[in-house]
Order: structure tokens, then C-alpha cells, then sequence
């Protein structure tokens, strides 16, 4: 059973997030590895900072964690672990398919780098991995972590978030000709969406190379 945990459950899903966490030993950088993985007053702050926790009951045990957060005009998923005893059995796929019916916005998913399990997870479940330079354009705007951490993360996108923000020579535009980029094809796709009418030229000229 798939539910939103309670404030009482605090402990639970601490120990789950970092008995899941257990699976980054010797695959990301050591100096990113913290013991314990997260502490408890980082997830006090996580939640205060708006992320909800679902959890996946088997038996009366909390046995999975998935967070969502709603920031500005995407939804987050965060911190998603699965007990070490209770994994590889479907769980983190059902709560990710029902955080997904969740979300108000299109989802991002930040992850280590080095976790290719994980981002194999996400790929078979339809997110895109982005490239590098959206990365460093998207994890400062919707996430708080570190440089460190930034460095050695990636950020995959759902099929809505790809319609809504389409590739547009990104690789060549800085962080604010890439938000007037996006900005300008979401107004296009919102007038072809309405009417069969059209818009000229290009979003931010011809280093964006996509016709607007």
C-alpha cells in the first residue's frame, strides 16, 4: 500500500533513506559520502523545505520512501530509497507511477552521477538524461545543493518537461539566453496549442538555431 507518511514516521523514513544510501558506498566521490548519509537535521529541513514523503507498507512496515516537491513551475522528485532487504521487487517503480498522477508540473529527478543503476531506473520508466550544460543551468534553479555535489549529479526530465522545454542549441547559450529560449517556445507551443496561428523568427537569434 502506497501512502503519504506521517510526521510520526520521521525516524522510519531516516533510517530507511539511509539504509538505502547503503548502495553508494565505493561508487560516488568519498568526499560526498557522509556518515550517516543524511543526517537528521537535514531532513528536517528537507521537509520544511516543502518535500513530501510517500511511503510504500508491506505487512504494516514502511519499507520504501519517495519524496515530491513543488517548486515554481516543476515538481521534484526527491530521495527515493527502498530498504536493502526489500528491493528489486517493483517497489520504487510503483511509487514513482504514483507520485507521477501526483505532480501539478513536469517532473526532474536529480541523482549522483555515478549511480548508473538509478539513472537506468528513471531511463526505463521514461525520463531523458540532459546534458551536461542543462544540468549546470537547472540543478541552482530548483535545488539547493552544493558545488561539490552539482559537479558529480545529473537531472533527468520527463516526457512533459522535454515538450514543454525543447532542445534549442542549448549547448551554445548561456543561463539567461536559455531561459528566454524556453521561455519563448513554451509561448509558441501555447499558440499552436490554442490556434493554428504562428509566430516569426528565432527565440534568442540564431545561436538558438530552432525556428520559433
Amino acid at each position: 500500500m502506497i501512502r503519504r507518511c506521517a510526521a510520526h514516521e520521521f525516524e522510519e523514513i531516516w533510517t530507511i533513506i539511509n539504509d538505502g544510501a547503503a548502495a553508494y558506498r565505493g561508487v560516488i566521490p568519498a568526499d560526498c559520502l557522509e556518515d550517516p548519509y543524511m543526517a537528521k537535521s537535514e531532513l528536517e529541513h528537507e521537509i520544511k523545505d516543502g518535500v513530501v514523503f510517500f511511503g510504500y507498507e508491506d505487512s504494516g512496515e514502511l519499507i520504501g520512501v519517495m519524496g515530491i516537491q513543488e517548486v515554481r513551475e516543476v515538481t521534484l522528485i526527491r530521495h527515493a530509497y527502498i530498504r536493502t532487504s526489500a528491493q528489486r521487487r517493483g517497489i520504487g517503480g510503483k511509487l514513482l507511477s504514483h507520485l507521477r498522477e501526483l505532480a501539478n508540473n513536469p517532473l526532474l529527478i536529480g541523482t549522483w552521477a555515478d549511480a548508473k543503476w538509478a539513472i537506468e531506473f528513471y531511463k526505463r520508466h521514461g525520463f531523458e538524461l540532459l546534458s551536461p550544460q542543462r544540468k549546470d543551468h537547472l540543478l541552482p534553479k530548483y535545488w539547493k545543493v552544493s558545488q561539490r555535489q552539482a559537479e558529480t549529479s545529473v537531472v533527468l526530465a520527463s516526457p512533459e518537461w522535454l515538450r514543454a522545454n525543447p532542445r534549442c542549441g542549448e549547448d551554445s547559450l548561456d543561463d539567461v539566453e536559455l531561459d528566454a529560449c524556453t521561455e519563448k517556445h513554451q509561448q509558441v507551443e501555447s499558440v499552436h496549442a490554442s490556434s493554428s496561428g504562428a509566430t516569426n523568427g528565432y527565440c534568442v537569434g540564431s545561436r538558438c538555431g530552432r525556428p520559433a
